[in-house]
Parts: C-alpha cells; structure tokens; sequence
C-alpha cells in the first residue's frame, strides 16, 4: 500500500451556465483518499457534493457545466486533461462508480449477469463471454448474493432495491479499481437493507484494498464507515479531518448543526388522556388484498392482513417496517383512500368503512393525509395558495374570508403569506411540504396521517418540518398516525410505535420500552440495524444484519411470517401462526418465543 492519495482533488471549481450567467456551484475544493481508506464527503442538498465528484470523473454534461479550475488525480494523472479515449480506459477499470438509483443504473432489457459480464469484457478483450459471465457470478457471489448463479439470469425488475445496489457494487469492482465512488448509495433503502449494503463494501474493501469516497448527507452513514471526512457547504469545503476527531469536536456552527440534527431525542410522551374526548381513531382486524398480477387467477397480494391498533387523541403513533410491508397501504385505507377488504376502521366510535358519498366527505374533513413527496401531490400548474384553498372550495368553506384564512395557514406552519402566488417548483423542498402540511390543516382536522413526511429531505429540514408537526401538535391538539422506515425520526415524534411485517403488526407498545427492549425478533433486527451517531460507537452492541429480503405478500410463508428470516425460529413457528398478546404493561407482540413478562422488560438476548 502507498503513503500517498490514491485520488486527489485540487482546487475544483465548477460553474453552470445559466440565463446568459455564470453560476459557481464548487468553488475551490480539495480532498484526498489513500488506499484502503473511507473518505467521506458530506452536506446539504446544494452544497455541491455529488457536482465535485462527477465532475472530477468528467461525468458532467459540458456544457452547461464548465469546469474552470483544478485538477483531479488518480494515482499522480490528472483526469481533467485526459482525452475522452483515455477516459473510458479508466472509468470501470480504475474508478468503479455506485449510484444512486440502482433502477435507472441497469438496463432493464439486459440479464443482470450480462451487464456485469459485459463490464467485464470492456476492459479485458482476452475474456471470453464464457469467463466473463462465471466471473459475474463470482462477484455477486462475493457481494452476498445467494443462488448467485441463478440470480445471474434474473432481469433488474425482479430484484429489491437492496438487491440492484448489490448488482451495482459487483459492476463497480469487476475489473479491480483502484477507487470507489459511491453517491447516495443508500439514501432509498430501509435501514436492514441499508445494514447490509454497509457491511458489503466494508467486506469489498478489506477484500481488495480500495479507496472508497462516499458522498451523503447520512451523517450516520459516514460514522459507520469513514476514516475521513469532508464537509461541503455552498461548494466551499468548511471543514475536513479524521471523522473521530469531526464528530466529537467539530470547529464549526455549520458541521455542529448538521450533527446535532442527526442525533435525534426521544420526545417524553404526554399525560394519557380520558378516552371519551373526541378526535380517536380505532382500526380492527383490518385486511387490504389486491389482486395479484403475477401470481395466477385468484391469488391475491397480503397489504395488509388483519391488523388491529388505536390511535389515542392527541398523542402520535408511529408505524415502522421495510418497504413493502403494508405500511403505506395501510395508511391509505385508514384514510379511505382504499376501500378495505374486511375490517373495521373507527372514528369517534363510528364504523366509516362502507361510508361513501357526503357522509365519507365529512369524515375526510377530519381525517387527512400528508403524502411523502409534496412536489407530486401539488398541481404544477396551480399556485400553492389554490392548493391550499382547494379543499376549502370543494367543502363548501371558502367564503369571503376564504384568502386570508388561507394566508394564516402560510402563516401557521411558518411560511410567508406572500407565498401563496408561487407556483411549486418554485418553492423548495421543505417549503413545499409546509405547503402540503397547511392544506392538509385547511378543514381543521383532528387526526393526521402522515406518509413518509420527510425521508426525501436533507436532516436540517427534517428537522424543521418535524419541529412544526411537534408545534402544531401542542397548538392544535391533533393525533399523528407517523409512518415511516426512519427510526430515529419516529422515536422522536411518536410516543407509541407499532412495527409491521409483511402486512401485519409484529409488536405494539410505548416506544421507549419497543425501542429500549424490543420483544419481537424482527424489531431487534430492525433496531439493531438503525445507523450510529458516533464514530466511537462502532462494534458497541450487536447488529442482527437478516439474511435475504421479506418474503412475496402474495404467498406468505405458513405459521410466523417472519420464521424464514428468523434466527430463532423453531418447528412451531412453521405451522402455528402467533397471535397478538399482551407480554408487558401496555406491550403486544406476535411471537412464539417471547414469554409474557408484566414486571420484567424482554431483553435483546
């Protein structure tokens, strides 16, 4: 191994050209790697992270990008003066790159096999497709992926997301580069996958010695994984050094700030109040199937499969699991927005799952949901403020007072009324889900259902957003229905947690005794795999890191759904579904093996 960076970045500047101007989005950055090492390159949305690196990679469309100064230097050769020729001999051989989005990254015609087998042959013509495609094998074999030799075969629409991010490191390192690229590489995936996906190139790393840059806004990424760090803000570095010495002393307000918002509190829960108070929601035994459109006539997908939870008023329940385990449908249809299967839902003791008509719109008003992507449940053609007033008009309470009690809204959820004329494209991120938040408020309801409110913003605006939800909470009185895959940001808002799998609640309880001692196997799992804040705390503990992914909703396995995941299952758990029971004070769970306890709480043994 060198004493020296294996990749280097001098003095990067970067401008785009826009409306006959010159726009500096990196200015004057540097870094360096060296062999083996974790470099970690992190910041807000627009600080000019993932630009630095793609333009140093000479990845970035030119114009109306121009790259004005600099160099970028792997192993000693500066690639901003590389012929295009002389480029590609060294993207994919020496420099392996790992997107984002792993979807958009593979060729959906393409066998998974082939794409990494013609990766292969691009950089050594004496390979064989033969060879090429054993050698394929071998690196998702390496990368974790069971069958691999029959997985090869599979197309990118049959794998998870976890499972294409997989595809895509064994692309990035099959011709043994010198350095690792990895932008985002885990921004869209739950944290279990996310565990895994870490463990992966922490594994790649020790097997074939490269460096690895990570760029991320997941501060808890970095303390996972990274030896160093550097800190970007408006494409200036504010801050680089060992990430130990970052984290636990940083200079700076603007690195302190993004740390302390990464290190979420617990939020102490209120009184519990009387059950007669109005604004209480109850659902029992609800079920949501669709149709399957692969399985077969008559086979059916398990959304959701019997699940029973309250919702006390005034209080927040947060709903946690991996993706495609019923979450979100399960919040569509508490809201209506799916007709159940069979079930109950109860409003203030009234049973709404066969209302319709005017009698479903009076429920709607009381009952709202918050979507996850605000840009995508606003009308690009209509201002925010039209937005805003939308439900007003169609509920019959927009009357002459109907423009100022739209500017209050703005007001109320901490936006300038003078918003109301902007369209939303151009609004920002976190002003946009103000934006989504104040319409939802516009019928003054009483319960919110919140989908996923702010898993695509950068921490500094979660936070923002999850400061007002708490605000309008205490001032408004309103009960929180929270779904979410991030842990930490539900232990925060939520004072009871419900964790589902595959279309069912596993464990229910308060959150600091679920998160504190989780009963239920799958929990220990899923908590076990939510990123540290610290860079002392790696190896504290014991990750569970589950093998595979959940099982097809449309055939469930027999008796615990979770047994084929579980590292404790016994031959009960083949046959005996378990049923929801009460294993402390105010604590269900759904397992076998968990012994009721009143007194004593279930440890993680």
């Amino acid at each position: 191994m060198t004493s020296g960076p294996v990749f280097e970045i001098r003095d990067l500047g970067v401008e785009f050209a826009s409306n006959g101007q010159r726009l500096r989005v990196v200015d004057g950055v540097s870094l360096a790697v060296a062999p083996g090492q974790t470099l970690g390159l992190v910041g807000e949305s627009g600080a000019g992270k993932s630009v630095t690196m793609l333009a140093a990679l000479r990845l970035l469309a030119e114009p109306p990008a121009h790259v004005v100064g600099g160099a970028a230097l792997l192993e000693g050769v500066d690639l901003l003066k590389l012929r295009p020729k002389e480029l590609r001999r060294i993207r994919g051989r020496a420099i392996g790159m790992i997107f984002q989005d792993p979807l958009t990254s593979l060729h959906p015609s393409l066998r998974i096999g082939d794409q990494i087998a013609e990766a292969i042959r691009l950089h050594d013509t004496t390979a064989s497709r033969t060879e090429a495609r054993s050698r394929a094998v071998e690196l998702l074999e390496l990368v974790g992926v069971g069958r691999a030799d029959r997985r090869a075969r599979d197309y990118p629409h049959e794998w998870s997301g976890g499972m294409r991010q997989r595809a895509m490191i064994a692309m990035a390192i099959a011709n043994g580069p010198q350095l690792l690229v990895a932008d985002e590489p885990t921004t869209a995936l739950d944290v279990t996958i996310q565990a895994q996906v870490l463990g992966v190139l922490r594994d790649v790393q020790q097997q074939t010695g490269a460096a690895i840059i990570i760029v991320t806004h997941d501060l808890g990424v970095i303390a996972e994984l990274a030896d160093t760090v550097t800190v970007l803000h408006d494409g200036r570095v504010v801050e680089s050094g060992p990430v130990a010495e970052v984290f636990s002393s940083s200079r700076l307000p603007y690195t302190a700030g993004l740390l302390s918002r990464a290190a979420v509190p617990p939020r102490p829960a209120p009184a519990i109040r009387t059950a007669d108070q109005r604004g209480g929601l109850e659902v029992r035994d609800l079920v949501k199937h669709f149709p399957s459109r692969t399985g077969g006539r008559g086979t059916v997908v398990h959304a959701v499969d019997g699940v029973s939870f309250e919702l006390r008023p005034g209080q927040s329940l947060g709903l946690v699991g991996e993706s495609g385990c019923g979450k979100s449908t399960l919040a569509r249809t508490v809201v209506r927005l799916l007709p159940p299967t069979s079930g109950q839902i109860c409003f203030d003791g009234r049973d709404i799952t066969r209302l319709a008509g005017g009698d479903l719109r009076a429920v709607h008003a009381r009952l709202r949901i918050v979507f996850q992507d605000s840009f995508a449940s606003l009308n690009p053609r209509r201002s925010v403020g039209d937005a805003v007033a939308e439900p007003l008009r169609i509920h019959g309470r927009y009357d002459a007072g109907g423009a100022a009690r739209v500017r209050r809204l703005f007001e109320l959820v901490g936006l300038d009324a003078d918003l109301v004329r902007r369209h939303p494209h151009e609004l920002s991120g976190g002003q946009r889900q103000r934006v989504a938040i104040a319409r939802a408020l516009a019928l003054e309801p009483e319960v919110l259902v919140l989908d996923e409110p702010v898993s695509s913003l950068d921490v500094p605006i979660q936070a923002q957003i999850l400061e007002l939800l708490e605000r309008l909470q205490r001032e408004l009185d309103l009960a929180y229905l929270f779904v979410s895959h991030d842990l930490a940001v539900v232990r925060r808002l939520c004072q009871r947690v419900a964790v589902m799998y595959l279309g069912r609640i596993v464990e229910l309880g308060e959150a600091a005794a679920v998160y504190d001692h989780p009963a239920h196997p799958y929990a220990q799992a899923l908590l076990s795999a939510v990123p540290i804040t610290s860079p002392a705390d790696r190896g504290a503990g014991r990750r569970i890191v589950l093998v595979g992914d959940p099982p097809d909703p449309a055939a469930p396995p027999s008796g615990c759904r979770f047994r084929t995941r579980c590292w404790k299952a016994v031959d009960r758990c083949v046959i005996d579904d378990p049923a929801m029971r009460l294993v402390g004070p105010a604590r269900e769970c759904a397992c076998h093996l968990v012994t009721p306890s009143p007194a004593v709480p279930t440890s993680l043994g």
